[in-house]
């Protein structure tokens, strides 16, 4: 009778539904089950390699803590994740996968399964002389692993007949092979010849030395193995959020890399950590490793305490503290759902019959954009419409089309947008901010399109002058600094995402808004307060647009109900 597949059985339950699963694990077993059915280039399924760890394990294997001497009995996700590991191979029965990145929430038996898959890979992997190492940044954290396989041979006959522990190793006499702790600040770290290196919660690890190190070292090895197991964490700008953004772009497709693998469980949304049901996301062993009761009474406490909640958010929820996260997916980002059409390349705002509208100003000197949203509503209608203009320095453009860099210097379609009319080039290297006065009354004077109220970041808006000429435009009373801190921003936010997710922010579809939008991150303090800061901190991730956008949703709350009088 043929085997069947644990990875199959856990994919398919999680497609199903039947397991409640992140969106990235729904993506991890799509790809997976995908492999299985037509395999993948050089390499397909072979269900007794896939299963061959997890026989050795538990077999062979006991638990290293609580129930001592009682046998492993792997639980349906971790078969899956080992089956992903080691059941694709080539016709030569060499391994596809070299490296694997797991977070999940904390006691999700992650210790006790890389310290079984430990000792699998030095006794019956077949391999020469392994060397496997349990990697952490201090040698305490190293040695939790190693101890935890050590307990494992000391309880069992069989491995124990073949490794004896050394005075910092153990070292198995049938294929020379040995298990030793290694740590960053280890006096030396040359010489390493890896055919298992397990980094151990490397959220942790300031820098990524340990594991360019470790990765080198499989260099020599046929079908080396690097095993990343972690919870996230608050070391920001590390190894950790390389190897997250580099997992999620790999789920994506953006990165393509044969030798990885990813299984990243976490929650969708920050809210989730209230919901019972959707604990599971972040915590696949929730009920059978790790206790109920024992989230429950953390996330109880959470809520009543400020100060241990990142803790709980970020070790058993997986959500990143004190980082920047992604804000919007692609489908509240882009409204395509209505959509009024162009004239000349512009959007015919004229057969709508709006008459005022409120107006949000983002200005910058010579290096970013600067940006106007004017949103405008309409009796019996809930949508709210943006007309939207940018400016750009023109020695800016042209510095990167002389350069032959016809995207433009942040990799987007500059020249294009200007030529549809949707950005306009300022003569010099810096932009006057009368460009704003001067396209309020272009709207005024050519469309009878009135300003009723406008919002705008004081940041660079230093000149006392320049408010004064908006004040007598505008009117003084309804002109509105909008600060760029999560006190003013972090309802607005919420509130306007909100406003995304049921496509009622039409802008007829403008490229720059949804490129700004797409770059927004958010940060995060203890409270769930937010605020925008660029994707990846990188200055060509431009979100102008969007602080335009919120500058203008924050003056419409702000004034709504006597805009709604006058429209």
């Amino acid at each position: 009778m043929a085997r069947k597949s644990f990875l199959k059985a856990y994919c398919e339950k999680v497609r199903d539904d039947k397991i409640v699963a992140c969106l990235k694990v729904k993506k991890m077993c799509a790809l997976m089950l995908e492999r299985m059915e037509g395999g993948y280039k050089r390499w397909h399924f072979d269900v007794e390699a896939a299963q061959r760890p997890i026989e050795f394990i538990e077999r062979f294997c006991k638990i290293p803590s609580g129930r001592l001497g009682q046998p492993m009995r792997l639980e349906l996700f971790q078969k899956a994740w080992i089956e992903s590991i080691f059941g694709f191979v080539d016709d030569d029965g060499l391994r596809q996968c070299q490296e694997v990145f797991v977070m999940v929430g904390r006691k999700n038996g992650k210790t006790s399964l890389t310290a079984a898959i430990e000792l699998y890979m030095l006794v019956a992997d077949h391999e020469g002389a392994p060397q496997i190492y349990n990697t952490a940044t201090n040698l305490d954290q190293a040695t939790l692993g190693f101890n935890a396989a050590y307990k494992m041979v000391r309880q069992s006959g069989d491995i124990a007949a073949h490794v004896k522990k050394r005075t910092d190793q153990l070292y198995c006499d049938m294929n020379f092979g040995f298990i030793k702790p290694l740590a960053s600040n280890t006096s030396t770290l040359d010489g390493l010849d890896v055919h298992l290196g397990v980094l151990d919660e490397i959220h942790a690890m300031k820098d990524r030395d340990i594991y360019d190190l470790v990765k080198q070292g499989t260099a020599a090895r046929e079908q080396p193995l690097i095993m990343q197991i972690t919870t996230n964490g608050f070391v920001r700008n590390s190894i950790f959020d390389d190897q997250y953004s580099y997992g999620a772009k790999w789920l994506d497709g953006t990165v393509t890399d044969d030798r990885f693998l990813a299984w990243m469980y976490e929650l969708d949304e920050r809210e989730e950590w209230q919901v019972e049901s959707k604990w599971i996301k972040a915590n696949p062993g929730l009920g059978t490793i790790k206790s109920k009761d024992y989230l429950r009474n953390a996330v109880r406490k959470a809520k009543q305490d400020k100060s241990y909640k990142p803790t709980v958010m970020t070790k058993d929820f997986d959500m990143p503290e004190n980082a920047a996260v992604a804000w919007l997916d692609f489908t509240e980002a882009i409204n395509t759902t209505y959509y009024f059409g162009e004239e000349n390349g512009m959007p015919r705002f004229k057969d709508l019959g709006f008459r005022y509208g409120i107006c949000g100003f983002d200005a910058s000197d010579s290096v970013d954009l600067t940006s106007a949203q004017m949103l405008m509503m309409r009796p019996g209608d809930d949508r709210i419409y943006e007309r939207s203009m940018y400016w750009i320095p023109e020695d800016v453009v042209m510095a990167a089309y002389d350069d032959g860099d016809r995207k433009g210097r942040d990799g987007v379609p500059y020249q294009q947008w200007i030529a549809r009319g949707l950005m306009r080039t300022v003569p010099g290297n810096k932009i006057d901010k009368r460009v704003l006065i001067d396209w309020l009354q272009e709207l005024r004077d050519e469309e009878d399109l009135y300003c009723y109220a406008l919002g705008f970041d004081p940041w660079h808006m230093t000149e006392d002058y320049l408010v004064s000429e908006l004040e007598s435009f505008v009117g003084a009373s309804r002109v509105v600094k909008v600060r760029q801190g999560s006190k003013t921003l972090s309802q607005p936010m919420k509130m306007l995402r909100a406003e995304y997710q049921k496509n009622m922010i039409v802008d007829n579809h403008n490229p720059i808004n949804e490129w700004c939008r797409m770059n927004v991150m958010i940060r995060s303090d203890v409270n769930d307060n937010i605020q925008p800061v660029k994707k990846g901190n990188d200055p060509r991730n431009r979100i102008d647009g969007f602080a335009a956008e919120i500058d203008a949703y924050v003056t419409l709350l702000n004034f709504k109900d006597d805009y709604m009088a006058n429209i």
